[in-house]
């Protein structure tokens, strides 16, 4: 069974090695080779959240857990992470800056498609937006590597692709909607374990 203290102290062992994503990839994805051991650990997914399992100034991990169908328009995170999937499926669309462009928009630059058991590492400076394609939750084990809630994050109009500041507040509501779209009871605050 997924066990979050041994987890995190393998996360703060292997961050005082390297202070990069490079080990902490080997971390999450050995976790998520036991997608069973994460349910039983953390619980089945019962609704959309962003869920606090360990936060510090230098290293963040939280369970997020996208709604059926739901889509999170393309952001930054100021700070490198690893995304680990231990049930459903997440699609992620890879975007890059277009050079000189007044109003800070980007163009897709790539994509890659998480399935169960997957971990993906994500540079400091990369802007991804992330897809739920199938018709159940999916969960993840993100890895931050800094303090992800006092980060300065953009993110980007699904439309016009213009840059603005992200804001927790509309991020919460998204998921909140997200919830009450699919019929999911909604249960207080998006961020638990604060």
């Amino acid at each position: 069974m997924f066990d979050l203290d041994q987890f995190v102290t393998d996360c703060r062992a292997t961050l005082a090695v390297d202070r990069s994503h490079k080990l902490i990839h080997e971390v999450v994805a050995r976790a998520v080779s036991d997608p069973a051991g994460i349910l039983r650990g953390l619980g089945e997914p019962r609704r959309a959240q962003l869920q606090k399992l360990y936060h510090a100034q230098d290293l963040t991990i939280l369970n997020v857990i996208w709604a059926p169908t739901m889509t999170v328009p393309p952001h930054d995170h100021q700070m490198w992470a690893v995304i680990g999937l231990y049930t459903g499926r997440e699609d992620n669309i890879f975007w890059r800056r277009i050079k000189g462009d007044p109003y800070g928009r980007i163009e897709a630059a790539g994509a890659r498609s998480l399935c169960v058991g997957d971990a993906q590492s994500l540079g400091q400076s990369v802007i991804h937006s992330v897809i739920n394609p199938i018709p159940r939750l999916t969960g993840t084990i993100h890895v931050y590597g800094g303090d992800f809630f006092a980060a300065e994050r953009s993110e980007w109009d699904s439309q016009s692709l213009r840059k603005e500041r992200s804001d927790a507040e509309r991020v919460a509501k998204r998921i909140e909607k997200a919830n009450a779209s699919d019929g999911l009871r909604w249960q207080g605050p998006q961020v638990v374990g604060s």
